[in-house]
């Protein structure tokens, strides 16, 4: 999926998929998000990189959850060493994970699934990640120069290795 941007150093894709086990054993349901995004908006929830409190990338502009999970869209500090860093690496295809902190409000395990269940979550953070705790949780498109926006090739699968604070 293509999604046209209109600013350089901006990009949009999933950080969170619905109904899919992640390496944790978390599933996400529908409207796990919606409290805290009300609460927070966009501009309270960080952008970090890798999870590191101490490495802000940039803003999210615009999240939502929609039928599949829960959609960003962000904008990188291209100003910043950090932010150039990450813009090359994503215009490369060496960085297009992105991975939620969280802190778990209400859940219930599912043993038939081995998983838990997350209904509602306090979002605090979402890092981009070299290797995302959900596979599919990963940067759709990227606007590097005001011209061109173009898809990233995304892996076929990912073997997570990072946990995602619950």
């Amino acid at each position: 999926m293509t999604i046209t941007l209109s600013r350089a150093g901006e990009f949009s894709g999933y950080a969170s998929l619905f109904h899919v086990r992640d390496g944790g054993g978390d599933i996400i349901l529908p409207g796990a998000f919606a409290a805290s995004l009300a609460r927070r908006g966009p501009r309270g929830v960080r952008m970090l990189w890798q999870h590191d409190p101490a490495r802000p990338l940039g803003v999210w502009l615009a999240m939502r959850e929609d039928e599949r999970g829960l959609f960003v869209h962000g904008r990188l500090a291209l100003a910043t060493a950090t932010g150039r860093e990450a813009a090359e690496l994503m215009r490369m295809g060496a960085l297009d994970g992105l991975s939620i902190g969280f802190r778990t409000i209400r859940s219930r395990r599912d043993r038939s699934r081995r998983a838990r269940l997350v209904m509602a979550l306090d979002l605090w953070e979402i890092s981009l990640v070299t290797f995302p705790m959900l596979s599919g949780a990963r940067v759709r498109s990227i606007r590097s120069s005001p011209v061109t926006a173009r898809p990233l090739s995304l892996p076929s699968t990912s073997t997570p290795t990072t946990r995602s604070p619950a």
